[in-house]
Order: structure tokens, then C-alpha cells, then sequence
């Protein structure tokens, strides 16, 4: 096995996906196959199950997946060790609050990786670089690189009677305390009905939002990244599908700085490659009777 190959399993391991893992690698889908077939063969042990959503660590992941870990980062350190101090470029990365935290991990590991950046995060709103935000964020003067797009869901106490649905409308909300956020992407949920929406506290932070609801303070609209995972809260469908699309925005007039040129770059070739797990379709009959 090779370093390379334990990152890509770090990677499916996090991601529970193997088209994620590859995005956030920044290499093929077939090339994170191959390395998780390769490391299957060399340790003897099935690593992932498959199914239709992705795949499932098995308890050998669990087991490896810290050791694997233990070797990437003294690997990582092991090559800064000897490096000469180089020039550092200052970047400076607005994020917006509502982003989940294995993306965000994803997102910022290919640039903290780098010697030669001095990264500095900020808010979404403040002057920056470039900024990761949602699409409706989105200023006149910018372009925007796309990296994902995520639907909205409830996040609710397990012991919520509305758990009990498995699917929930805006008049279902009509007078139950909600988490609000202040997400322009909720009005479309809750639409005429948005008067109606009974504030029992405000959140900052999608953390503290999650905090909230599994305290039973009441039900937060929250992104599906953000309430994946969660075993302290209840997550149900919307029947309106609301989404936000996220992505990397920067200044059309103003040069970007090289380290933030490759990065963009590889984003942008990133999204361009076709997705390999779709089947291809069949091509149609055609001719008489």
C-alpha cells in the first residue's frame, strides 16, 4: 500500500461516497476504486460495503481507518520537517456559518496542505479573496464555481410528535417553535404561511441550531449535510424541495492570487468530469412498424 492509497480511503471513509471522495480528492471516481480494491486485496478484509446511496464503512474500516490516519498526518509532518521556510501568499477565505463540517474539512485541507499559504478565514461578509457561500449570496460583480448542491430538511426531537410523519408541509410548522436561521432558502419552504412561524430562538451557527433542537427547543430547516449524522435529532423530508446550491465565489475584476488559480482551477475540472457510476443510457428504437 502507498500514501496515496490511504488518503483515497480517508476520503471514502468521510465521505460515505465514493464520487464524493474522488471530488474531494480532485482525481477520477475509477482511481478511488482502484485504490480501495487494492487495499482490500493487500489486508484481506472487505473494507466498504456498497448500496445505492454509497457505501458503509464495515468494522474493519473502523478498525484501520485510525491507523490509516496516524500515517497520513506523521507522513504530512515527516515532509515539513526538513522544508525551508518559502514565501508564504496571505489568502484571505470568507465562509458563510451555515456550512456542515465534514465539507468544510474537505474544502480547506487542499489549501492548509500548502507551505506556501498564509490562509486566513473570515466572514462571508467581509472583504476576503474569495468566498465560500450559497449561490443566493451571490454579488453582481462575482463569479461563481459551483461545488455541490444539498437539499433542506426538519431537524426535529426524536420524541417530537411530528416524527411520526415521514414527510412534513408548511402548515404542519403553523405554531410550533422553530429554530430560526434567517436563511432567505427557508421563506420558499414556509411561504404563505411564513406569518404564521412561531420563533422560539435564533441560531448563529448550524452547530448551535442542532444543539437546540436536540434539546427540544423546537424544529430547525436546516441543510442535509448539516443534519446527517446527527443521532441526537429526528430528520424528515420537506414536500416542498428546497435547495441551495454552494460554491466558491470571487471578484471578476480583481486578479486572483496563483494559489487561488490552481485551486479554482481544479474545482472547475473537478465538476467538468463526467460522473462514471451513471449507467449509460439506451439509445432509443428507431424505424417503421
Amino acid at each position: 500500500m502507498d500514501i496515496r492509497e490511504l488518503r483515497y480511503f480517508a476520503a471514502v471513509y468521510r465521505e460515505r461516497n465514493l464520487t464524493a471522495a474522488a471530488r474531494a480528492c480532485f482525481v477520477s471516481q475509477p482511481s478511488i476504486s482502484t485504490a480501495i480494491t487494492h487495499l482490500e486485496a493487500e489486508l484481506g478484509t472487505t473494507l466498504f460495503i456498497r448500496h445505492k446511496k454509497g457505501v458503509a464503512p464495515t468494522a474493519s474500516a473502523e478498525q484501520f481507518h485510525a491507523l490509516a490516519r496516524r500515517i497520513i498526518d506523521e507522513t504530512d509532518a515527516a515532509r515539513s520537517l526538513f522544508k525551508k521556510p518559502a514565501t508564504r501568499t496571505n489568502v484571505t477565505l470568507g465562509l458563510m456559518r451555515t456550512l456542515d463540517l465534514p465539507r468544510t474539512i474537505a474544502l480547506l485541507k487542499p489549501l492548509t496542505a500548502r507551505s506556501d499559504i498564509a490562509l486566513r478565514l473570515v466572514g462571508h461578509d467581509e472583504r476576503a479573496d474569495a468566498r465560500i457561500i450559497s449561490k443566493s449570496m451571490l454579488r453582481a460583480d462575482e463569479h461563481f464555481v459551483a461545488l455541490w448542491s444539498e437539499r433542506y430538511v426538519a431537524a426535529l426531537p426524536p420524541s417530537h410528535p411530528l416524527a411520526l410523519k415521514e414527510k412534513l408541509r408548511a402548515a404542519d410548522l403553523a405554531g410550533v417553535p422553530l429554530i430560526d436561521r434567517c436563511h432567505c432558502e427557508q421563506s420558499e419552504f414556509f411561504g404563505r404561511n411564513a406569518q404564521r412561524r412561531q420563533t422560539a430562538a435564533i441560531a448563529q451557527s448550524e452547530d448551535w441550531a442542532m444543539a437546540l433542537v436536540a434539546a427540544g427547543i423546537g424544529i430547525a430547516i436546516v441543510p442535509e449535510g448539516v443534519a446527517r449524522g446527527n443521532p441526537d435529532v429526528a430528520v424528515r423530508e420537506l414536500e416542498v424541495k428546497v435547495k441551495r446550491e454552494v460554491g466558491l465565489a470571487y471578484r471578476a475584476s480583481v486578479p486572483l492570487a496563483d494559489a487561488l488559480k490552481d485551486f479554482v482551477g481544479k474545482l472547475q475540472k473537478q465538476r467538468r468530469k463526467p460522473d462514471r457510476t451513471r449507467a449509460p443510457r439506451k439509445p432509443r428504437k428507431t424505424g417503421g412498424r
